[in-house]
C-alpha cells in the first residue's frame, strides 16, 4: 500500500525473522498456547475439564478466525475478550473452559514476555555471529601495525586486529549482560486481576497448594522454570527497562564501531563493501560514502534514545497498574527490537566485507612514525657516549623543522634524514633506519589479540557453534 504509512523498519531494514515475532499472528497463536496451558493445568489439579475440551483446543490452536474476532471486537470494545468468542466459536466443547479464572494481562502480559525472550534469543544468535567474524578479523590482521589515535590525533602504534578487539570486547561486555537476562527470565504466571490470586482461590476452594502449583504448572507448560514471586496486574515494568537498556548497550558497540569505520573510510584505510553497481552519491560520481556504517550509527542513535521510554514507565505505575504504559510499549519494545535486529544485520554485512589497504596504513605509519622513533633514537645515541640534554634539544628543534615541513610546505617528513645528517647521535644511516620498523611499535598488541580472543571469545564460539554461518543481505 502506498497510501498509507508503514515502519521503515520492518519495510528498510529488519529481518523477517524479527519481523514475524512482533507480528500479529504471533501474538495471537501464543495466546492460545497460553489458554491451552492453563486449561491443561487446572485440568491436572482437579478442575473439570475434559481431554475431549482441551483436544479441541489444540486442533484449532493455529487456526486463528481472524475475521470472527475483528468483528467481535468491533462490538464489544476488547481484544481478549474478542478472541475469546473467536476461539470458542472454532472450539465449542471448551467455550466454558477457555480463559477460566485469568485476566486479560494472563494472555498479554505473559505473551509479552514469551516474544521479548524469543526476541533476545535472535538477538543473541546474530551478535554470535558478529562476534566470530569479528574474532577472525582480529587474528588475520593482529600483526598489521596501524597508527593509533588518540582525541583522533597521532598517538602510539598498534595493530589493526587489535583495534578490532575494542569492537569484540564491547560485544563481549553486551553479551554477558545478554545471557544474564536470559538466564533469569520469568514469566508473569497466573496471578489474577490484581495479583492476588484470588480467582483461583475461589475457583481451587480455598486450596492455596493448588494455587501456587498452578502457578508453576503453567510456566513449565510454557518453558520457564519459574514466575515473578508477587504482581501486580502486570509483570514489573522494570523488565521493559532491562529488555531495552541491554539492547541500549548493543547499539553503543555498534555505534562505536559504525564511527570508526567511517572515519577509518575517510581516511581510505579500511572501506565497508561497496557493490559494483552501488551509487554513492547523485551529483558526485566518484564517490564511496559508508552508507551501510551511516545507518548502524542512524538506527543505534534511535534504540539508545527510545530506551528511556520503558525506564519512564516503570517509574510511573501507579499502585497495582495503570494503562498508560499500553500504547508506549507498544511501539517502544517492538521497534527497539527491530531496529537491533537491523543494526546487527548491517554489521554482519560489513564484517563479510570489510576491505583493508594495507599500504595506505603504511604510508600514514610512515608519515608519523619518525616522530615516535625520537625515544629510542635519543637513548641510543645516550649508549654511544652523547649528552642526554643536548641530543634531546637537537631533536626538538629537528621535529619542529620537519614539522614546518609537513604542514607549512606540504613536503615529506624528513626528520630522520635530519638525523641521520647530524653526527652528533654517532648512530649510521642504517642503524637508524632499522628502528623504523613499524613492528617494533606495537607492544603487546598482537599477542593480547591471539589472548583475548583464545581466553574470553572462544568458549562463546564454540559454545554456540551451531548458530554461526548466518550471512546478511540487505534490502536497500
Amino acid at each position: 500500500m502506498t497510501d498509507t504509512y508503514s515502519t521503515p523498519l520492518g519495510s528498510r531494514y529488519a529481518s523477517k525473522e524479527m519481523l514475524y515475532l512482533f507480528s500479529p499472528d504471533k501474538k495471537f497463536k501464543t495466546w492460545r498456547k497460553l489458554w491451552i496451558a492453563l486449561a491443561e493445568a487446572e485440568k491436572d489439579l482437579g478442575i473439570d475439564i475434559t481431554d475431549e475440551q482441551i483436544n479441541q483446543l489444540k486442533a484449532f490452536q493455529d487456526d486463528i478466525n481472524y475475521q470472527e474476532a475483528i468483528a467481535k471486537e468491533k462490538e464489544v470494545r476488547h481484544d481478549v475478550m474478542a478472541h475469546v468468542h473467536a476461539y470458542g466459536v472454532q472450539a465449542p466443547l471448551a467455550k466454558p473452559i477457555i480463559h477460566l479464572g485469568a485476566t486479560s494481562c494472563y494472555v498479554g502480559d505473559n505473551t509479552d514476555v514469551i516474544i521479548m525472550m524469543e526476541a533476545l534469543e535472535l538477538v543473541k544468535t546474530k551478535m554470535v555471529n558478529v562476534m566470530d567474524k569479528l574474532a577472525k578479523f582480529s587474528l588475520e590482521y593482529k600483526d598489521l601495525p596501524t597508527l593509533g589515535f588518540t582525541h583522533y590525533q597521532p598517538a602510539q602504534l598498534t595493530t589493526v586486529g587489535k583495534r578490532a578487539t575494542l569492537w569484540l570486547q564491547d560485544l563481549w561486555i553486551d553479551f554477558i549482560e545478554l545471557e544474564e537476562l536470559l538466564a533469569k527470565k520469568m514469566l508473569r504466571g497466573v496471578k489474577g486481576t490484581t495479583g492476588t490470586q484470588a480467582s483461583f482461590l475461589s475457583l481451587f476452594n480455598d486450596d492455596h497448594e493448588k494455587v501456587k502449583e498452578l502457578d508453576k504448572l503453567v510456566a513449565k507448560k510454557l518453558g520457564y522454570n519459574t514466575t515473578y514471586p508477587v504482581t501486580g496486574q502486570t509483570y514489573p515494568r522494570k523488565l521493559d527497562s532491562q529488555v531495552c537498556n541491554v539492547l541500549s548497550l548493543i547499539a553503543q558497540s555498534a555505534y562505536k564501531f559504525s564511527n570508526d569505520i567511517r572515519l577509518l573510510q575517510n581516511l581510505k584505510e579500511i572501506e565497508e563493501p561497496f557493490e559494483k553497481n552501488q551509487i554513492g552519491s547523485s551529483a558526485m560520481a566518484y564517490k564511496r560514502n559508508p552508507m551501510r556504517t551511516e545507518r548502524i550509527s542512524s538506527l543505534a542513535r534511535y534504540v539508545i534514545a527510545t530506551a528511556i521510554n520503558p525506564a519512564i514507565t516503570a517509574s510511573t505505575q501507579w499502585f497495582e497498574r495503570t494503562l498508560d504504559d499500553s500504547a508506549n510499549k507498544r511501539i517502544t519494545i517492538p521497534e527497539s527490537f527491530l531496529a537491533i535486529d537491523a543494526i546487527l544485520e548491517i554489521y554482519i554485512n560489513v564484517m563479510d566485507g570489510l576491505v583493508v589497504y594495507p599500504k595506505v596504513i603504511h604510508q600514514r605509519i610512515m608519515s608519523e612514525l619518525p616522530f615516535m622513533a625520537t625515544e629510542i633514537i635519543l637513548m641510543e645515541g645516550v649508549k654511544r657516549g652523547g649528552d642526554r640534554q643536548e641530543l634531546h634539544e637537537k631533536i626538538r628543534v629537528h621535529s619542529m623543522e620537519a614539522g614546518k615541513q609537513v604542514k607549512i610546505e606540504g613536503k615529506e617528513n624528513d626528520l630522520i634524514e635530519r638525523i641521520i645528517s647530524d653526527a652528533s647521535f654517532m648512530m649510521s644511516e642504517e642503524e637508524i633506519r632499522s628502528i623504523l620498523k613499524p613492528e617494533n611499535f606495537v607492544g603487546r598488541a598482537p599477542e593480547q589479540t591471539e589472548e583475548f580472543v583464545k581466553e574470553h571469545i572462544e568458549c562463546i564460539l564454540d559454545q554456540y557453534k551451531d548458530l554461526l554461518g548466518r550471512t546478511a543481505n540487505l534490502s536497500v
